[in-house]
């Protein structure tokens, strides 16, 4: 058995992480032995090597903030779980493993369904429902933009937008990226640039934009904010240039557009369990059903941890890096 663990944190998140043997003992009393199935790679995780993320785990630590697995061993009083059942492992746990022994009550069983996908609900998908629902009243027909259209959040956002029956317009930062875009669902596809606002409004006949949602920052962030009507919101919940959020005090003080920012990891702290099942239940039902998926570029096993983690941490790739333990 293996972990995926660094002892320290630095500018080029690859090195330093390295695959190491793992000694896991039998589950004790109120725990289960999960074989973990599949493990993302997502953005917050490079960040989090590097040093640059909200929230750091003490040193040394194990990668891997979300995943799916199958149950392999009970411990002692465990009756709420069966052997061979696949479960939603917990958040932040360390799930970069061959396998992990994990609190039954932190466990959610879910649905036999393709692995990979699900391996991904914890972070992308309530991302993008939350997006989504946080910050404007949408109705059907409206539209929404987003930037990093091509993101894993972004594939998420497409989907849903058109479940709920919402159009979006997608920005993205090259033009290899628009076919993909497309191809999920995109009602419009739009490389990024100082006159995205004026391309906007010829292409939607001057339709009213109320929720701008920006992964990039920078002049992105500017960019979509001179898309928006009047009073509209544009969220943040990323930094993908580097840079810091940039918006003309004229979309603040012309047009009353408001910016706001988004963590999962607040949400997370701040919801009742009610309202993370709500999200949850959704999400688990329509990845299930197939209705919603995202793509992915490319799985590695835990030994080639240093290939992987240098695949997620490239902007060029076409869908999500994952381990496959």
């Amino acid at each position: 058995m293996l972990k995926a663990e660094y002892q320290q944190r630095g500018p080029v998140p690859q090195d330093v992480i390295s695959a190491v043997p793992l000694q896991l003992p039998e589950p004790t009393a109120g725990q289960v032995r999960v074989k973990v199935l599949a493990a993302p790679i997502n953005p917050s995780d490079v960040l989090t090597l590097t040093g640059a993320y909200g929230m750091l785990p003490p040193l040394p630590a194990v990668g891997g903030n979300e995943g799916v697995g199958k149950v392999e061993a009970l411990g002692e009083g465990v009756s709420n779980f069966k052997v061979g059942q696949t479960v939603l492992l917990p958040v932040g746990c360390g799930t970069w493993v061959t396998a992990l022994n994990a609190p039954a009550e932190k466990l959610i069983p879910l649905p036999d369904a393709d692995p990979l996908q699900l391996a991904m609900l914890t972070v992308n998908p309530p991302t993008a429902s939350l997006l989504l629902s946080e910050f404007v009243d949408l109705k059907p027909g409206d539209w929404v933009i987003q930037n990093a259209a091509n993101s894993g959040v972004g594939s998420y956002l497409i989907q849903l937008a058109k479940l709920r029956g919402f159009k979006t317009i997608n920005v993205v930062r090259r033009d290899s990226a628009i076919a993909g875009v497309e191809a999920e669902g995109g009602d419009l596809v739009l490389v990024d640039g100082p006159d995205l606002a004026k391309r906007v409004r010829a292409a939607t006949g001057g339709a009213e934009v109320r929720l701008g949602i920006d992964a990039v920052g920078g002049v992105s962030t500017d960019n979509l904010a001179a898309v928006l009507a009047n009073g509209g919101v544009l969220v943040n919940y990323g930094m993908m240039s580097g840079q810091a959020c940039q918006v003309s005090p004229a979309s603040f003080v012309f047009r009353d557009v408001t910016l706001r920012g988004f963590w999962l990891a607040k949400w997370f702290q701040q919801a009742s369990p009610a309202q993370q099942m709500k999200v949850f239940g959704e999400l688990v039902q329509l990845i299930a059903g197939g209705k919603l998926k995202t793509r992915v570029a490319a799985t590695y096993d835990l030994e080639h941890i240093k290939d992987a983690v240098t695949a997620a941490a490239s902007g060029e790739r076409d869908g999500k890096i994952l381990l496959v333990p």
